[in-house]
């Protein structure tokens, strides 16, 4: 048995801040909690500053890391300068600057930005992408991931020499990094609805859902690993397929998610092909429930919010990719209201700091709506943490109790950012003032991967970013 003691200077338990907080672990789990500890047990390693429950990133695309900074604002990838965009009003740009060095103007231009990266991968360069924006994760705070996975096959469509290479290469990456994932094998069969893939597109699509399913029943859960199941989108899974992928996901009890709504062409195609909208054709076909979480749900009419809320089908929120691609605000209060619980992704990797995804699922409800307060700090850290993981099936994660998962995040409260409040406003301070930089300590299973600001298996994360996203680039 594999023992371990920690001792928080402050500790987040049951919603209130405990100063004095020491910690037995036990294989992974904590055995003990002993509260009004002043002083470190003898033997006990120190965690200053405020100590909660891991956070969850529930919705993960780990190759766009390698767009960041090249879509927002400038040029750096393949395919940027042919990327096509709308009508609308040209973006402001200096004298003389080209217009090549401008972001894509819509979601579907930045679309055609992600293919050419995606066209890039092979399982080498991908473990290397994947192990660096893991550990980036890793020094925010993140101790699990749900990776949305598309990317199955060489381009062209033909399978690798072992078929689930790519979200073998993102299992393995995720152990390298010292953090647990999901991942959410995704069924990515047609580039719109009736549609067959394109190009860019082959490489996604296993033909139909059975050939989908036979594929990813071929892998295998680990102890940092669990298995789960996603449809891309309801234009790119035939309606009469997605009951398949439903099903899969009801036999194994294994979590299921679905981009919805994102964009509000989808909707309109999805109304004029089949009457109805994205939710309704989902309830329609059974992929609904209290396992199934949808991801953005941010065009919605009442009827979907109340499909959505009274399946008990979850809401995955990635505020910075969604305002980062001009989505939109999605009604994540409507939705929780209705019973969807919530969960936080950072998506597309514009940023990754789930401090930030909370307080921006908050703020932007303000500029919306222009009313204050909607979520407490506490029901926010729950989002980011109890909430994702049970979006992402993983049980005992998101409370430092007896006999849950060993898996805590310490922040500082003396950096410039969260200096001055009282510590037991740590909650408020984290959600409202703290950000990735200030993560101090992160465990999983009890084992620090990082201690001190410092990751403990990647030594040099920025160094290992630069040269994955180099790589795409030769």
């Amino acid at each position: 048995m594999t023992k371990r003691s920690y001792w928080a200077e402050y500790a987040w338990l049951d919603g209130t801040v405990e100063p004095g907080v020491a910690l037995d672990i036990a294989d992974g789990r904590i055995a003990v909690v002993h509260k009004e500890t002043p002083v470190p047990p003898p033997g006990a390693e120190v965690l200053r500053g405020l100590t909660m429950p891991g956070l969850a990133n529930s919705h993960s695309h780990a190759f766009h890391r390698a767009l960041r900074g090249t879509v927002q604002a400038g040029s750096g990838l393949p395919g940027r300068a042919d990327a096509p965009g709308h009508a609308g009003t040209p973006p402001l740009r200096r004298r003389g600057e080209r217009a090549a060095e401008q972001a894509p103007e819509s979601f579907w231009a930045w679309r055609d930005v992600m293919y050419a990266v995606a066209d890039r991968l092979t399982p080498e360069s991908y473990f290397s992408l994947a192990r660096a924006t893991y550990a980036e994760m890793a020094l925010a705070g993140i101790t699990t991931v749900g990776e949305f996975h598309y990317v199955h096959h060489t381009p062209g469509g033909t399978p690798h020499g072992d078929p689930n290479a790519m979200g073998e290469a993102l299992i393995a990456a995720a152990a390298e990094a010292g953090i647990r994932i999901t991942l959410l094998d995704t069924a990515y069969l047609s580039s719109g609805f009736g549609q067959p893939p394109t190009t860019h597109q082959l490489r996604f699509s296993d033909g139909d859902a059975d050939a989908w399913a036979e594929r990813c029943s071929l892998l295998k859960e680990r102890d940092h690993a669990r298995i789960g199941a996603a449809i891309h989108s309801v234009r790119a899974v035939p309606a009469e397929q997605l009951a398949t992928v439903a099903r899969w996901a009801e036999e194994r009890r294994a979590p299921l998610h679905v981009h919805l709504s994102e964009q509000t062409a989808e909707n309109d195609a999805c109304r004029e092909i089949h009457g109805c909208t994205p939710a309704q054709l989902l309830a329609l076909h059974g992929v609904l429930g209290p396992r199934t979480t949808g991801v953005h749900n941010t065009h919605l009419t009442a009827e979907d919010i109340s499909l959505i809320g009274g399946s008990g089908t979850g809401t995955c929120m990635c505020p910075t990719t969604e305002r980062d691609l001009a989505d939109g605000i999605g009604p994540a209060a409507a939705l929780q209201n209705e019973g969807s619980p919530l969960s936080l992704g950072s998506d597309s990797h514009a940023v990754i700091d789930l401090f930030e995804e909370a307080r921006a699922m908050e703020l932007h409800e303000r500029l919306r709506t222009r009313t204050r307060g909607h979520w407490t700090a506490a029901a926010l850290l729950r989002a980011a943490s109890a909430d994702g993981h049970a979006a992402l099936g993983w049980d005992g994660i998101g409370t430092i109790g007896t006999g849950a998962r060993a898996d805590l995040v310490t922040i500082a409260l003396d950096s410039v950012r969260t200096a001055g409040p009282l510590p037991r406003l740590g909650a408020e301070t984290a959600v409202f003032a703290a950000t990735a930089a200030d993560v101090r300590h992160t465990i999983v299973a009890g084992r620090h991967v990082v201690r001190d600001g410092a990751h403990t298996l990647v030594p040099d994360v920025p160094g290992a970013l630069a040269r994955a996203v180099e790589a795409l680039r030769a």
